[in-house]
């Protein structure tokens, strides 16, 4: 059986002004290159699982339209996608499915939306894939395919978890590759989209299983630079500090993101330098703790952080350790004043980087819950413009267009050259 893993890559935006801005500012177009060219670990891990008599071939795919023709010919594929690709992979589905290819999608929109996805997939998976995983294949091989599998009622374990097949990239294609080390967070953020919404129950990857898939890239790949595909991956100190040193004996460089609290443990700072990490990636989302109020639904976590951003910043950053500040604009209670505060705490705290988005309701998030039942979202399946960068719901404070155009300038001032 012949098996296509493909990935809906690319970054999408559907504000032609903050597209046609964003390609003349060199740190939003070399983080835009960044994102794009991340492998998909969902599916490496699945062909991971997958039985060796399977011929398993991996694909991305970004840009459908100019595509003339299917890539390769398949028995089956397995496509996996974000929101704001999601029309594509249906239309990229549907055509597999005319040429009698069976189509299996899974993945964080699938599970929030399945009656949906079952319209254009023989299969989908809802959940965690891997404890249902080499079922779906069993199934294919037997010509028995069940429309659903879905896992949600289990948890898999990951003392259990597969090598990803790595050795199916074309490794002069990447900048980076991922590695995970847990999955989902402690913390639950109404906006976040993230793999919490897969898995609900936090968990750690036993050290030993993480070093072992960093030891198959450096087989393949030499000198290495690693993201790890976590949601937060110091939220426990103790798994996160077995992590650090033993990535110390490593020799290389990576990134990771995290929350905010790694500032209060001067042990861990002094390690991770020690460890070869590059950046951390933390969510700040606003610098008022009026409007980060009730975004952290279990203990109001982010509101009571606040005041300790710009301590945190300095304490980072004076053990070596980059930080990307990320901020959210949009949020409830967010005002005009909102966006030259992101300006002025970058200036004053002297972040080596800064990612802004755009709030951004995605599916299956208590925000996108609310804000339709509130009636604020511009069209209830707007998928297309999920993708941080685009404004698909109705504001508090203020209009959409002084939303986006608020959101423009702001951009425009924190990638120039001089800024940066």
């Amino acid at each position: 059986m012949r098996l296509g893993m493909i990935a809906m890559s690319g970054i999408r935006v559907q504000n032609a002004d903050l597209m046609q801005l964003g390609l003349t500012l060199p740190g939003f177009v070399e983080r835009s290159k960044v994102v794009a060219s991340l492998p998909s670990l969902a599916l490496l891990t699945l062909a991971g699982l997958t039985p060796s008599d399977v011929d398993i071939c991996y694909l991305e795919i970004a840009d459908l339209a100019a595509l003339d023709d299917l890539p390769c010919e398949f028995d089956a594929v397995a496509i996996s996608s974000y929101s704001a690709q999601i029309r594509e992979t249906y239309a990229l589905a549907d055509r597999y499915r005319r040429e009698g290819t069976k189509v299996i999608l899974g993945g964080l929109h699938i599970t929030a939306c399945p009656q949906e996805a079952g319209r254009h997939a023989d299969a989908i998976v809802l959940g965690e894939a891997e404890p249902v995983w080499r079922q779906v294949v069993q199934d294919l091989k037997d010509e028995d395919l069940k429309p659903v599998y879905d896992a949600r009622p289990l948890s898999f374990d990951l003392r259990n978890a597969p090598m990803p097949a790595f050795e199916l990239l074309d490794f002069e294609r990447y900048n980076r590759l991922t590695v995970q080390t847990q999955r989902g967070c402690p913390l639950s953020c109404d906006f976040c989209a993230s793999s919490i919404r897969i898995s609900p129950k936090f968990k750690t990857k036993p050290v030993e299983k993480v070093i072992a898939e960093i030891h198959r890239i450096k087989d393949i790949w030499a000198k290495p630079f690693i993201e790890l595909a976590d949601d937060n991956t110091f939220a426990n100190k103790a798994h996160a500090k077995r992590l650090v040193k033993a990535l110390a004996g490593e020799k290389i460089r990576w990134f990771t993101e995290t929350d905010v609290s790694v500032a209060d443990d001067p042990e861990l700072l002094a390690m991770l330098r020690d460890a070869g990490c590059s950046q951390l990636l933390i969510g700040l989302e606003a610098t008022d703790k009026a409007v980060l109020d009730g975004i952290e639904q279990k203990t109001n976590w982010k509101a009571k952080r606040a005041d300790t951003y710009l301590e945190a910043v300095r304490r980072i950053q004076e053990h070596g350790i980059t930080v990307n500040g990320c901020f959210v604009l949009g949020l409830d209670g967010q005002t005009e004043e909102s966006f030259d505060a992101v300006i002025n705490f970058v200036r004053e705290s002297g972040l080596y980087d800064v990612q802004v988005t755009v709030q951004t309701p995605f599916p299956g998030t208590p925000l996108h819950d609310r804000l339709r039942s509130e009636g604020r979202l511009i069209r209830a399946d707007a998928w297309e413009t999920c993708t941080l960068f685009d404004v698909n719901f109705q504001p508090d404070g203020m209009t959409v267009e002084e939303l986006e155009d608020r959101f423009k300038n702001l951009v425009a001032t924190l990638y120039t050259d001089n800024f940066i």
